[in-house]
């Protein structure tokens, strides 16, 4: 039985006994036996004499204070701790680490053949003993000592300063980073890259010098990365007024790397995934991804670097607000309508999954084991969430005062979400003291809304009544402040005008009360609401709309994301309805009003064809099954396949004609021609159901001149079981097996592959000439897919699924936690399943509490799933 870690308490914090105002690191690299020299101006800042260094993994070599030997100090477990200290002093520390034996992937390790470094949240405690918290902020200056041949490269955070010859073939190069940063931000590369290179002129007129490092051979995979770098620049300059401070920027690409990307002062690691890409071997998604992604790096320069957070309970503030720059950057470069579709796909899905889960937390949570685990949909997409609604109730105006109060007074310091609620509140006048409960408050939630309308007096009125259901650790919920977000339509589509007691009302209603009523003047007859307009917030709407009002609004609606959503709306009553039909045995149908419905915005030459792709999209199997207390995986499944079924064949004339005619010669990357390029191939998934679709698919692949239509044409095959599905997946092997980034599209249709063997089909895979266990990537599209996107076969009532998932993170336990970690998650929701399926998942469970050597990443989430 694993020893049971402790907790860490928000409300325990106190103020650091010291600080650093300088560090100065010496990296002379070797595999095995890197040999780390940091010298570090020390000041105390309270009455202790003894100073507490985070470490882990570390060989101590030697300890000395203002030049002499230091014997007053003991190495305890997970750190070091210094005694009897003077009040000002230099402190250097010698430390010996295993980069090449470092299979975490935190701290200083070996990716392929260069060293590179993560150190958030808690890995610069693997390079040497120091104050690993994010209230120390000290200048750091890094001098990397390597064998000139093998890493002619040596990088590291800030300006390169200096450089130089050592002995027996080595060389070295100093870099300083004038702003102040916690330990988390630090960064290191050593290696032998191609690079590209560009040059981008501020608003105040200097020159920052840009470089993308790619391994060799992959030059021609950057330009795209280098495009979204300088969109991110111009873009935070234009909409934030915030312009970069150093004199160059740097983003690396590794393949092994637990994260996205990291925001490093001026020194960007990233995962390959998010840089490399050309219409061969990267498809449409992968390239509005890496816009996203550089994108969200690139703003954390403000909101994360200059402005940091004062401990790791306060990561929304950094993250969640700059998710919300990246969605928006995302939004004002491509179809805003399509990216909101997206990001709420996401919180209805996994994040209100997460909401209802054991790990559910509040987007800044009060009491955690292993910092890793923070970094959660909640935290980031939730907490983007919360910031958009501050947004929405201050408006442009507003929040851009905020913005700009809240770097006035906290640039260079580690700040908390308070600080940044208090300066939106200061900025604009608005009263955010009940809105700060979406920080402290978990859970998900629902508001139930009711309508009626006096033909009398021409008054229309809506009660809202909004409840949180209790959460794990918080049983007991209040009233959050809600912008509920509305528009009315007449019978003809026209938008009739909000007005209350004589005087115009603004479309968002501040719901603040667990029940309220809100009376609109002058509504000439019956309107049909469009409710929570935009999401207006991360809530469950329940609304007892009829099938002719959500069509009316699929219609009618002037807000694309409102048009969506009723779509979505009537989906989801006729899923629910034929979940119960498949459950008496019976048949799964659809009604011609439906049918007829979607058939229309297939048709709508007025819509955007990325919109259009949107319109006619299922929602996911993880989405619907979030409506239920007891999923019925089985049915649900039945159904959704159904329905797309039972689509294909009734539009299929439409869909086909409708695909032939998006045929695109030249491949370009354009928001128009990927939206083109979505419809096409949503299309092409539908027809997959069809009796042409063998051939369609096939020919696609055979035909195809870029990347999105070859996986399009494969995805379909795999979705649909296609006789073709065999031949393409070969084929697709043996064209890209020697790289592996690409290779992982193949792994996730495997993972994700409905048919009755797929759990043989995926252990096979991993004897896979390019898969590894011990890389992320190809873990998380082999493995995690098949936790994550194939729930059939992963909750087969054998527990197959089940026993795999458990011999895989006992593996990663081992090897790499942080990645177990993340994959756990589907396992924790043992709750949604019957008796049988929980007695299985709970089985598995047992016997990873049991390790004598669980990880505290995976510890934390176990123990509360059997808590549970």
């Amino acid at each position: 039985m694993a020893t049971q870690p402790l907790a860490k308490y928000r409300k325990d914090y106190q103020s650091p006994t010291h600080l650093i105002s300088d560090i100065d690191l010496t990296f002379d690299l070797h595999d095995n036996a890197t040999i780390v020299t940091a010298v570090s101006k020390v000041n105390q800042a309270g009455d202790s004499d003894e100073l507490w260094l985070d470490g882990e993994g570390l060989k101590l070599v030697s300890v000395s204070v203002n030049d002499t030997a230091w014997s007053e100090y003991a190495e305890e477990e997970g750190g070091l701790r210094l005694q009897s200290l003077p009040e000002s002093f230099e402190l250097v520390i010698v430390t010996e680490i295993d980069p090449e034996g470092n299979t975490a992937l935190e701290g200083l390790y070996k990716s392929g053949g260069a060293f590179c470094t993560q150190c958030e949240a808690e890995g610069f405690r693997r390079i040497t003993y120091y104050m690993d918290r994010p209230d120390v902020l000290a200048k750091f200056t890094t001098t990397v000592i390597a064998d000139e041949k093998v890493y002619p490269f040596l990088l590291s955070n800030g300006n390169r300063i200096e450089e130089g010859k050592a002995d027996d073939g080595r060389h070295w190069v100093k870099w300083q980073d004038p702003h102040p940063k916690p330990a988390y931000l630090f960064a290191l590369v050593a290696g032998d890259f191609d690079v590209l290179r560009d040059s981008y002129k501020t608003q105040s007129g200097r020159d920052v010098a840009l470089e993308i490092f790619v391994d060799k051979g992959n030059l021609d995979r950057a330009p795209h990365a280098m495009t979204s770098l300088i969109n991110s620049m111009k873009w935070d300059e234009e909409r934030f007024g915030l312009e970069y401070d150093l004199d160059i920027y740097m983003i690396v690409a590794v393949d092994f790397f637990n994260m996205g990307a990291m925001e490093n002062k001026g020194l960007n690691i990233f995962n390959s995934k998010f840089v490399l890409a050309n219409d061969q071997t990267a498809t449409d998604t992968d390239y509005l991804g890496i816009e996203a992604v550089i994108g969200h790096e690139y703003f954390h320069n403000w909101t994360g670097n200059r402005v940091t957070c004062r401990d790791w309970f306060q990561l929304s503030l950094k993250e969640g607000l700059t998710v919300f720059r990246d969605q928006e950057f995302s939004s004002d470069l491509g179809s805003r309508a399509v990216n909101r579709i997206n990001n709420v796909r996401i919180i209805r899905g996994p994040q209100f999954a997460e909401d209802a889960s054991p790990m559910s937390h509040p987007i800044r949570p009060d009491k955690v084991i292993e910092m890793n685990n923070f970094y959660t949909l909640t935290v980031y997409e939730k907490g983007s969430e919360v910031i958009r609604m501050m947004h929405t109730l201050l408006g442009e105006e507003g929040f851009q005062a905020g913005m700009k109060l809240y770097f006035e007074r906290h640039d260079g310091t580690a700040a908390t979400c308070e600080n940044f609620v208090s300066a939106m509140e200061d900025a604009s006048g608005v009263d955010l003291t009940q809105f700060r409960l979406w920080y402290s408050q978990s859970g998900t939630p629902e508001l139930t809304v009711t309508s009626e309308y006096h033909e009398a007096t021409k008054q229309f009125s809506l009660t809202i009544k909004q409840v949180t259901p209790a959460t794990q650790e918080q049983s007991e919920k209040q009233p959050l402040h809600i912008p509920f977000d509305i528009e009315l339509y007449d019978s003809k589509g026209g938008v009739v005008g909000l007005t209350s007691n004589g005087e115009p009302v603004a479309n968002v209603l501040n719901v603040t009360d667990a029940e309220q009523t809100f009376v609109f003047d002058d509504v000439a007859e019956k309107p049909v609401p469009s409710l929570l307009r935009e999401f207006s917030a991360p809530v469950k709407l329940h609304y007892d709309y009829s099938d002719e009002e959500l069509v009316f609004l699929m219609t009618h609606a002037r807000n694309d994301f409102a048009r969506w959503d009723a779509g979505q709306m009537l989906l989801a009553k006729y899923i629910r309805d034929n979940v119960t039909k498949v459950q008496s045995g019976e048949n799964v149908s659809l009604s011609e009003q439906v049918i007829d419905a979607f058939r229309g915005a297939l048709l709508d030459s007025s819509l955007e064809p990325a919109f259009i792709a949107e319109m006619l999209s299922l929602p996911s199997h993880n989405e619907v099954s979030g409506w239920y207390d007891i999923v019925d995986v089985d049915a649900v499944a039945k159904v959704l396949g159904g329905i797309k079924s039972i689509l294909a064949s009734e539009l299929e004339d439409e869909l086909s004609a409708t695909y032939h005619s998006l045929k695109q010669v030249e491949y370009k990357i354009d928001h128009d021609s990927i939206g083109r390029r979505a419809l096409r191939n949503t299309c092409l998934g539908f027809l997959a159901k069809t009796e042409q679709g063998n051939e369609l698919v096939k020919a696609q692949y055979q035909h195809a001149n870029n990347m999105t239509d070859t996986i399009a044409a494969m995805s379909a095959a795999n979705q649909s079981q296609l006789a073709c599905r065999e031949d393409l997946m070969a084929d697709y092997s043996d064209k890209w097996k020697h790289d592996g980034l690409v290779m992982d599209k193949w792994f996730n249709l495997q993972g994700s592959n409905p048919a009755d063997n797929a759990l043989e089909v995926i252990k096979e895979s991993m004897n896979h000439p390019a898969f590894s266990l011990k890389n992320p990537n190809r873990t998380r599209n082999l493995i995690g897919s098949f936790l994550n996107q194939n729930p059939v076969n992963f909750h087969n009532r054998s527990g197959e699924g089940y026993k795999f998932a458990g011999e895989i993170l006992q593996t990663l336990n081992d090897s790499n936690p942080q990645v177990a970690s993340r994959l756990i998650d589907p396992l924790l929701k043992l709750a949604k399943y019957d008796d049988q399926r929980k007695s299985l998942i709970k089985a598995e469970l047992e016997a990873l509490q049991g390790l004598d050597n669980l990880a505290k990443d995976l510890f934390e989430k176990v123990s509360k799933a059997l808590e549970a």
